[in-house]
Formats: structure tokens, sequence, C-alpha cells
């Protein structure tokens, strides 16, 4: 099985848990609209990544892990989208989760999916109750406070921003948990893959800025503008987009160069450039070429 297929089933399987008999129908219904279809699925596909290169040693529960990666993204998007934060209208191409279903609705979505994403690593290592903890531990420090994408949203609704704080929580942190997670599933050293998390992590902030200041949507999945409308820092304002493209390059560059030497390395890098093309802006692509 690949890992898109690895990560769709885990996924089906989840909403699947979700949205059993009883479970009250609109919400079933906007539970599933907020994961299918989904994006590039990045953070899952980097997790199963990690655990193959070093050696996929229990597939399920870095499956369980990839998935619970991808359900918190997924919340964080719902949450992200609502009133209270950026009040955006779409998402993913589609009308937001908010727009489409309500706010009351949208906000249980956000938190139902956190709730499945903890109870799938529970359920899918069962047989391996020597894993559960350290992901959920892991997982739970990527979302969480301190450090998580949770301090990286409240670091928003802070009268002056801490901005590498701000960018390590809000963007960096899901990265990490996944590489550490689809480590320890299979018995590697999540300190190993550390480099490569935050390099990835603050390609995709600087990339998610360019977005936003040429007033592209792309593949970025959300309206473009937000960082203006709001008053937040943006790379393009400090660099320019020559610099930040720059900068965008290298730190893709930095990321390939931080994978460990292990079977699953050139597999690893390849994704990490396939990815740098689907994360640069149309506008910039030729230029890029």
């Amino acid at each position: 099985m690949d890992l898109s297929d690895r990560i769709e089933t885990g996924m089906q399987t989840a909403i699947r848990y979700a949205t059993a008999n009883g479970c009250p129908p609109k919400l079933a219904q906007a539970l599933r609209y907020a994961v299918f279809p989904g994006g590039a699925r990045i953070r899952p596909r980097i997790c199963l990544a990690v655990a193959l290169a070093c050696g996929d040693r229990n597939p399920r529960a870095a499956n369980a892990a990839a998935t619970a990666i991808e359900l918190l993204h997924c919340a964080s998007l719902v949450h992200d989208d609502l009133p209270c934060f950026d009040n955006a209208a779409t998402r993913r191409g589609k009308a937001s989760v908010h727009s489409e279903f309500g706010e009351a609705i949208a906000l249980l979505v956000g938190d139902g999916l956190i709730v499945s994403a903890f109870e799938t690593v529970a359920r899918e290592t069962a047989q391996a109750p020597e894993l559960t903890a350290r992901i959920i531990s892991t997982v739970a420090n990527a979302v969480g406070a301190p450090y998580g994408l949770v301090a990286g949203q409240a670091w928003e609704s802070e009268p002056k921003i801490n901005i590498a704080a701000y960018h390590r929580a809000k963007t960096a942190s899901l990265f990490t948990g996944a590489v550490s997670s689809g480590a320890i599933a299979s018995n590697g050293n999540p300190l190993d893959w550390y480099g490569l998390a935050d390099a990835l992590g603050a390609a995709y902030q600087v990339a998610d800025d360019l977005y936003d200041a040429l007033g592209e949507t792309g593949s970025m999945g959300k309206p473009a503008g937000q960082d203006a409308l709001f008053g937040r820092p943006n790379l393009v304002a400090e660099l320019g987009v020559e610099g930040a493209l720059k900068e965008l390059r290298s730190l893709v560059k930095q990321a390939a160069d931080q994978v460990p030497d292990c079977n699953g390395a050139d597999m690893l890098r390849a994704i990490i450039h396939t990815e740098a093309q689907r994360l640069m802006p149309a506008k910039l692509a030729a230029s890029a070429a």
C-alpha cells in the first residue's frame, strides 16, 4: 500500500468511527466535509516517510500517528476560518465549514476532529501499548500550549507578536510532531529528524506569506490577503518578494540536506522537492525554473 492509500484509509477509518450510528446527522456531514477531499496531506506523508526510513517496524502505529496529525491539521483549519479568527469564507476551493454549516457546528467539528485524533492513536496502538503514551504526548505537544498550534493561534491575540515563536508554533510545530511520531512508531530517534521539521515548517511559512502577499489562494487552500487585513507579520513585507523567494529556496534545500542517512533518504528528499514545486506561487513559477 503506498503512502496516499495508507493516509486515506486511516482518515476514512477515523471518520467512520466519528460518524457512526447515533452521531447527529448534520455534525456527521460536516465532519466528512472538513476532511474530504483533503489537501496535499504533506504532514501525514512526511510522518509515514520517516517511519519507513526508520524501518516501518509498526505500520499500524505509524498510520495512526499520521492520521492523528492530519485530523489535527484539519481541525486547526476549521477553527482558523471561524469569524473570531480569520473569518474566511472559503477553504480548499469550497465554502469553509462555518460558511456551509454555521459557526456552532464548525466549532464542534474542530473539537470532534481533535478528539478523534487522540482516539485513533489509542485504538490503533492497543496492541503496542509501549508506543501509545509516547505518540500521544508527542502529538499533544505539537498542537497544545506552550509551543504548539494553540500557542501559535494565541500569539495573534497578543499586542506584540514574537514572530519567531509565532511561526514556530503555528507552522513548524505540526511538522515536528509528524516526523517525531513517525520515528517513534518505528523505534527511531525523533531527535534525528528535528532539523528536517524546522526547515520544512519554515519553508511552509514563507510560502504562506508569499501566497498571501501576492493575492493567490493557490495550494495553501485559504483566501489571500489575510495578513494585511489582520495586521499580522509577513516575511514579504520585510524581505520583499525576491528576498522571500530566495529564503524559500534556501529552506527547501536545507530541509533536503537535513534528511539523515537512512534507507529512505532518497524517497524523503524526492517528497521534499516535489512539495517545493507545489509551494511555489504560480506568479513566481517561471522565475523559479
